[in-house]
């Protein structure tokens, strides 16, 4: 229902752009969503969550200041934009998402309430 697209090798310090869209007549406004990921060998990752609204976003400390995610619903998408990528950035990267029935809403779900995912794209971040 959710998919991923933009992933690919960059150097360190470069920038990547991921998307998060659906791939059946769901939208993805009706949702709070979230980008994840796990790196070989680790846990996963909340890397960034923005609300239905757009209003209300929060970041790891790992990627705040470098890290943008953001909505544009008439596109049907939402965007994590990364920069100042790091070779620690590689991972699978995964968006999620939860459903929302407020319109408006700046409500930011915490983790076990995402419970639609995409099936990742891989970033590698390596010279």
């Amino acid at each position: 229902q959710f998919v991923e697209s933009g992933g690919g090798l960059v150097q360190p310090g470069g920038s990547l752009r991921l998307s998060c869209t659906t791939s059946d007549s769901s939208r993805v406004d009706y949702y709070s969503i979230g980008w994840f990921r796990q790196a070989p060998g680790k846990g996963r990752e909340k890397v960034a969550l923005i609300s239905r609204s757009g209003r209300a976003v929060n970041y790891a400390a790992s990627v705040k200041g470098r890290f943008t995610i953001s909505r544009d619903d008439v596109e049907n998408t939402v965007i994590l934009k990364m920069n100042s990528l790091k070779p620690e950035d590689t991972a699978v990267y995964y968006c999620a998402a939860a459903r929302v029935d407020a319109p408006d809403s700046d409500y930011l779900p915490e983790d076990d309430r995402m419970i639609y995912w995409g099936k990742g794209t891989l970033v590698t971040v390596s010279a």
